[in-house]
């Protein structure tokens, strides 16, 4: 009568409704099978009551009542069990039609996304930002060159410089083009005492080559190094 009054009753409303009446069933049937077990026992208990003082008539009687009494029974437990099979179904349908509402909404939530989406807007997005990160990029390397140009002094190599010669030559390294301008020789210097002799034997023939100054120096600091 619902629909005589406008008020539309909706599946899901329905179902459950359906459900409640379900439930409140099997309740019922749990009740009046407890009544009908404790039954069981008192007649069970009057057949036995009745047996020992030997009225066979009703204890033939009373379990002809058992037997009745058991057979409701199993029915009451097969029309539980066929109420729970609906039960069952019915909140099947529930949990369908829930599936089916919830994607209905993610798909009109889809729907609504795609037709907010402007592929050729995004697209000028994107190339739009790829072409504010260059410039950006050369912005930042010119910036870099700049600050490197402020902060570099023109003295700087130079004095650089005047320091690694100092260094090498606190070591007694001299530049590869001061070695490059020794003389060959067949024999090698000797150094004694410190001292540099200004001349070196020859290989056999008893003759004699001078030595320059840088040479002998060199040597002698070579000499140095090696004592060290």
């Amino acid at each position: 009568m619902e629909w005589l009054f406008g008020k539309r009753v909706t599946p899901e409303e329905m179902l459950r409704k359906n459900q409640r009446a379900l439930n409140k069933a099997i309740r019922d049937l749990d009740r009046e099978r407890q009544r009908m077990e404790q039954q069981e026992k008192k007649i069970i208990a009057d057949i036995k009551k009745m047996a020992k003082e030997g009225q066979m008539d009703a204890v033939k009687i009373m379990a002809r009542d058992l037997v009745r009494t058991r057979r409701y029974e199993k029915k009451f437990m097969m029309m539980k069990a066929n109420i729970q099979a609906v039960s069952l179904k019915i909140q099947t349908l529930r949990s369908q039609n829930a599936m089916a509402q919830a994607m209905k909404g993610v798909t009109k939530a889809m729907q609504n996304m795609n037709r907010q989406l402007n592929l050729p807007q995004i697209q000028r997005i994107l190339q739009e930002f790829e072409k504010q990160s260059e410039i950006m990029d050369m912005k930042e390397e010119i910036m870099n060159d700049a600050i490197d140009d402020a902060m570099e002094d023109e003295g700087d190599e130079e004095e650089s410089d005047a320091v690694v010669a100092q260094v090498l030559d606190e070591l007694g390294l001299q530049l590869n083009d001061q070695l490059s301008n020794l003389p060959q020789a067949s024999a090698s210097l000797n150094v004694a005492g410190g001292k540099v002799p200004v001349a070196a034997a020859a290989g056999g023939g008893g003759g004699s080559a001078p030595v320059s100054d840088a040479d002998a120096d060199l040597q002698a600091r070579l000499d140095n190094l090696r004592r060290e």
